[in-house]
């Protein structure tokens, strides 16, 4: 698979946050979160803010558990799971402790599907009230 130059957030529903520098991405269409390995979430983390894969390959350099061909791999799966889309936007260098959180990652790239929550997550309590249904009523998906 040819990869893009640089890539994006696939949509507004897609949305993250970093808890002591581990990403969880929650995906408010259908309700998955996904969760990823330490190398996983800097990666994540770079790929998000428009970090160039050329950047990114030339930043796994000293880590023992990354190569190009795994970037590529981990790429292709968030393009899969809808998380991640290409974009024609240009490319953002990788910050300067990029190359040293990777070369400190312990474990290969990775990311985990989660959907134990998901009829939970798509409801939306505050925007689908419907009077005859009731309150909360489950966002209808189209």
């Amino acid at each position: 698979m040819p990869l893009s130059d640089v890539y994006a957030v696939a949509s507004k529903d897609i949305v993250f946050e970093s808890f002591d520098g581990e990403a969880v991405v929650l995906d408010l269409s259908n309700g998955k979160y996904f969760g990823f390995s330490d190398s996983g979430s800097k990666v994540w983390q770079a790929l998000a803010s428009g970090v160039g894969i050329e950047a990114l390959v030339r930043s796994s350099a000293g880590a023992a558990t990354i190569d190009a061909a795994a970037i590529e791999t981990f790429i292709a799966q968030l393009v899969e799971f809808g998380l991640l889309a290409p974009s024609n936007a240009t490319p953002r260098p990788s910050s300067d402790d990029l190359p040293a959180a990777l070369a400190a990652a312990s474990e290969p790239l990775n990311v985990s599907v989660h959907d134990d929550l998901a009829d939970l997550i798509t409801v939306d309590p505050i925007h689908e009230v419907e009077e005859p249904l009731g309150w909360p009523a489950v966002k209808q998906v189209s």
